[in-house]
């Protein structure tokens, strides 16, 4: 039963609280003990508050997600998890979660506790709202950013949080044309898990995906030619980082596109050893121009 708890938990999905550690790094604290710590336990609260929300989350949608043919198979819905024990493990999470966060502050308690609000308002109504339900998801990306700096005390970057909206926009409305276009295929739009898909029309998710790709490239590349960012950091060379930003871009483009049997572009990423080495690519040239050259 611990096994079919943990999965249900998603811990592989912990990767996306990293935003929470962002401010850290760009805020050139890396290498402060204190602020790393605190950035760590920001980290693994909401890597606790994500794991409650992915509980309740599938217990809204256990009788849809059993008419899923893939996600039929998870612990919830194939019954290998009991509905009370996933109840029981939801509340003491947010317990855990939400009681660990007074201590860093009251204005991150507040922004971890708009994060479960947020993720509890998603899973009762926004996620049935075409476009509404792709932005609350990035907004909740938003909100980690905030709470990662909160947690150290420095200011959100409005470079670092435009980013991160348009990413994160940009991934959600992936994983919507994506599921979108393996329905059309398999003839399940109106009878699929996902009833909002019905709402969306492929050809108009295309022309936004094109639209946030060309806005994420550019915001990050006029990010990195900030004359303030050039002076924080003491250096131009964080342009040089620019097309490993575009590769991930195109990248996850090409995921969404071929990626037929996957259950979602978003978790084929994270198994792509293209786009998993770009990223490592990635974190190491920032950490080498902000902190070593």
């Amino acid at each position: 039963m611990f096994g079919a708890l943990l999965t249900s938990m998603r811990p592989h999905q912990w990767v996306k609280n990293l935003f929470c550690v962002a401010p850290l790094a760009f805020s050139k604290n890396l290498n402060n003990l204190e602020l790393a710590l605190l950035s760590g336990a920001a980290l693994a609260i909401f890597s606790v508050l994500s794991s409650s929300v992915y509980l309740v989350n599938d217990l809204f949608d256990i009788e849809k997600d059993r008419e899923h043919p893939t996600k039929r198979h998870r612990p919830i819905p194939s019954g290998r998890l009991p509905i009370g024990v996933a109840r029981g493990a939801a509340a003491v999470l947010i317990m855990v979660a939400l009681g660990a966060a007074f201590p860093l502050g009251y204005p991150f308690f507040s922004c971890a506790a708009g994060y479960l609000i947020l993720n509890l308002a998603y899973s009762l109504a926004l996620k049935h709202v075409p476009f509404v339900d792709v932005l609350s998801i990035a907004s909740g990306f938003l909100l980690r950013v905030f709470a990662g700096a909160l947690a150290i005390n420095v200011p959100a970057s409005p470079w670092l949080l435009a980013c991160t909206f348009v990413l994160a926009s940009y991934l959600g409305f992936g994983k919507r044309a994506h599921e979108l276009a393996s329905a059309e295929r398999e003839d399940r739009v109106s009878s699929g898990a996902r009833p909002v898909l019905a709402k969306y029309r492929l050809k108009h998710l295309i022309v936004i995906l094109w639209l946030l790709a060309a806005a994420t490239c550019v915001l990050y590349g006029a990010y990195t030619l900030s004359p303030k960012v050039h002076i924080a950091f003491g250096t131009e060379r964080l342009v040089w980082t620019t097309p490993f930003a575009i590769f991930g871009v195109v990248r996850f483009a090409q995921l969404t596109a071929h990626r037929k049997g996957a259950d979602s572009p978003t978790d084929a990423m994270l198994r792509d050893l293209p786009f998993v080495l770009n990223l490592v690519a990635w974190v190491a040239a920032v950490v080498l121009i902000i902190y070593v050259i």
